[in-house]
């Protein structure tokens, strides 16, 4: 057994001189590809999507994480270049996925990507080759898909080609952390992978975090979705709870964060967003029935997450009907924010689009304004949407609707306006008390 493919691939990665190929530049991908080349390497970014390229190509960013200015100095400096051209993977060393991992409508993995990428891998294996997954997915998947894909060429994992898993951790639109800073969970197939991989993202990531397996750093990612989504649920449940008794679950949450130890605050809110909280869990609940075991946690989490679109759209239904004296069937309703989470652009999954859907089925008529969000895109889920623009944010538009619904909560909408502007609001983020806005208008959900 030779181990001259794992030792000079070892050593071009030790000089920076190994070239790396990214395979999806969106979220995870392009923050990674540019942090990649900012620290020494040559990168070439793969993407399905010719407008990206062509973005990139003129030097323009679309991920909010990556500055104009950060992607034009790598594409400067020789490090970065993108292309649509998958047989451009031949020529690199190190191949990273970051492809996405969505949901099918029965609530199964919906591999397909990983899979296509995959076999466009295979297609021009060789040896020497570092091929990482980094989308989130079930334990088994990086060894029992992505290996026993390329293993069909004949090549073998270990010996002439190696594997490896590392799960992405961005968190879009929280400026404390970037890229390069956020701890790496590292995983291989075997020893020489597993060096391999600490090698390639220790010359790229402050802090590595081996684990054992690939299963296991798969296993990471999951748990720590897993973690939000059961706590959000939590509290979202205590949130209706709470409700019916008069008590405003905000003022307990920031009484209970007092507490220096045995507690960590989430929020409610109008549902989940995000490619992670909403979907990742799903992913071992439906590989757990591989052995029989039942994961009731994590599936009461989805139901709640789930019902919380309901719950707001009936909230305010009620308000309108003991504040305004008119039906949610007759009224005109301006959803704030369009986005999942605030800051940001992303309205992947986000409850919006399923908040403005729910307001149309009991008969309303629903706009939103979001300063991140110009115009709906295409989703899979939500297409009688597409192409629906974010109104002015002005008086004289805002005034036209019989009430607002907060359901994100950017910093850079003028509350205080709002308040002034709007007959009604109706608040799933606590936006106006945390500001310090009195309004008797204004009414939680």
């Amino acid at each position: 057994m030779t181990s001259l493919p794992h030792d000079r691939l070892l050593e071009s990665i030790k000089a920076r001189q190994a070239r790396v190929g990214v395979i999806g530049l969106g979220y995870v991908g392009l923050p990674l590809a540019v942090a990649v080349a900012r620290s020494g390497f040559p990168v070439a970014g793969f993407d399905i999507d010719p407008a990206k390229i062509v973005a990139l190509d003129d030097g323009r960013s679309y991920i909010e994480a990556v500055t104009d200015e950060a992607l034009g100095r790598e594409i400067a400096a020789g490090r970065f270049r993108s292309t649509t051209d998958f047989s451009d993977l031949a020529l690199c060393d190190v191949i990273v996925i970051c492809v996405p991992t969505p949901l099918t409508k029965h609530r199964d993995p919906d591999l397909s990507f990983v899979e296509g990428t995959a076999r466009s891998i295979a297609a021009t294996l060789r040896p020497g080759q570092l091929v990482v997954l980094e989308s989130t997915t079930y334990p088994g998947t990086t060894d029992g898909i992505v290996r026993s894909i390329l293993e069909e060429t004949g090549l073998k994992s270990g010996e002439d080609f190696f594997v490896g898993f590392s799960p992405e951790r961005e968190d879009p639109g929280n400026r404390a952390f970037e890229t390069a800073s956020i701890p790496k969970i590292v995983a291989g197939d075997g020893a020489r992978a597993a060096a391999l991989m600490q090698q390639f993202y220790g010359a790229v990531i402050k802090t590595v975090v081996p684990v054992s397996s690939n299963a296991t750093a798969e296993a990471v990612k999951l748990t720590e979705n897993i973690f939000r989504a059961v706590n959000i649920a939590l509290v979202n449940e205590l949130k209706v709870v709470y409700e019916a008794m008069g008590i405003d679950i905000w003022e307990v949450i920031e009484a209970a964060k007092t507490k220096p130890f045995g507690y960590m605050p989430f929020y409610p809110g109008p549902g989940l967003g995000g490619h992670c909280i909403p979907i990742d869990p799903f992913y071992l609940t439906w590989k757990s029935r591989e052995y029989e075991l039942p994961t009731r946690f994590i599936e009461l989490a989805g139901e709640i997450n789930s019902a919380m679109p309901r719950h707001v759209v009936s909230r305010l239904a009620e308000a309108l009907d003991r504040r305004q004296g008119k039906a949610l069937s007759r009224s005109n309703v301006l959803v704030i924010g369009l986005a999942y989470k605030k800051n940001v652009p992303d309205i992947r999954e986000s409850p919006s689009l399923r908040l403005i859907e729910l307001i149309e089925e009991r008969g309303g008529s629903a706009a939103f304004y979001d300063p991140h969000v110009e115009e709906i895109p295409s989703t899979r889920e939500h297409l009688a949407l597409r192409g629906r623009r974010s109104i002015p944010f002005d008086a004289e538009s805002v005034r036209r609707y019989d009430a607002v619904l907060i359901a994100t909560d950017h910093d850079g909408i003028d509350y205080k306006s709002l308040a002034d502007w709007a007959p009604l609001i109706v608040d799933t983020r606590n936006v106006f008390a945390r500001l310090g806005i009195v309004a008797d208008h204004v009414v939680k959900a």
